[in-house]
């Protein structure tokens, strides 16, 4: 839409510019929209991409759409799922910092990614998040999980809850500002999605959650509005303020996440988080400035890492 400026992402590419690149391991990037993405991210050096992938077939959608490979790596790899194994692969060996989803379907890659023998787990839950850009609200939102975990469990939530305020940090959010939400801001026995909000509540003020300012259950206005706030005098340093949208399974937040950008225009950075590596997770239907905001949010997250590598050495 023609009012979105993409302002918040502008300035996840501003803080970019400081740092270097990241070895992005690209899993097979066979069709235009996502080897021209990993190019576009390479020139303004958000990454330095590694493409895995039949390497015939690449070379010859960047000679059909003149794509230059000059000095690209590619790691030969025959089919999708080969891919994906190489890529992670990759990681492992500590040749990449990230992994990028190229032209195959996510569950191929997660697969790899989550595989017992030789994935990429972490005692941490993986789970995904979309850094929005929704152009009537003032900030940016990150709403978790829209796109892996289908039905989480409570457990399963305190590690998307981490990984949300963790990535909120990564982004040099001032604050982590936390919305459990539900269709209510009352704790009701009969919705479960209410007593889970209000568990997690209690594991942030016992210190089981941290780095974050966490409250709910909350409806979606109770959360992003003031005035609804206020017309329900609801006393909170959450409500209305909320820059993290915890919902209460997949279905929601694909809802949610879909509702900003097709009725208000939103678009939305992915990135999974929760294992050894970020992972961009792009959609063939994401613009290029979408494309370079997730690359951007890898990019971050990596340095945020890199930093706290470096303080647990020194410490």
């Amino acid at each position: 839409m023609s009012g979105n400026t993409h302002t918040k992402y502008r300035k996840l590419l501003e803080y970019c510019k400081e740092l270097p690149p990241t070895r992005t391991a690209v899993a097979h990037p066979c069709d235009e929209s996502s080897l021209q993405g990993a190019l576009d991210a390479a020139r303004l050096r958000l990454i330095v991409p590694v493409l895995c992938g039949p390497r015939s077939r690449i070379e010859g959608i960047a000679k059909q759409h003149a794509l230059d490979l000059a000095g690209i790596e590619i790691v030969d790899a025959p089919y999708s799922q080969a891919s994906a194994a190489k890529a992670v692969d990759l990681v492992r060996e500590g040749r990449a910092e990230a992994l990028m989803k190229g032209s195959l379907h996510t569950d191929e890659l997660m697969s790899a990614v989550v595989s017992r023998e030789g994935g990429l787990r972490t005692a941490r839950r993986i789970s995904h998040c979309f850094v929005m850009d929704v152009p009537s609200h003032a900030d940016t939102l990150i709403v978790t999980d829209a796109a892996v975990n289908i039905a989480p469990t409570l457990e399963d939530k305190v590690d998307i809850v981490q990984n949300a305020i963790d990535l909120a940090h990564a982004l040099h959010f001032s604050e982590a500002r936390v919305a459990i939400l539900s269709a209510m801001e009352t704790v009701n026995p009969k919705v479960p999605s209410t007593i889970e909000a209000a568990a997690l509540c209690k594991m942030a003020d016992r210190g089981q959650i941290t780095g974050g300012i966490l409250d709910g259950p909350l409806a979606l206005d109770n959360a992003i509005s003031l005035e609804s706030v206020k017309i329900k005098m609801i006393d909170s340093p959450v409500a209305g303020r909320a820059n993290i949208l915890v919902v209460p399974d997949l279905e929601a937040g694909n809802m949610l996440a879909k509702s900003l950008s097709f009725l208000a225009g939103a678009d939305a950075a992915g990135i999974v988080l929760g294992a050894k590596v970020p992972i961009i997770l792009t959609s063939r239907a994401d613009s290029v400035t979408t494309r370079l905001a997730s690359c951007a949010v890898a990019t971050l997250v990596v340095q945020a890492r890199r930093e706290a590598a470096s303080r647990a050495v020194v410490a």
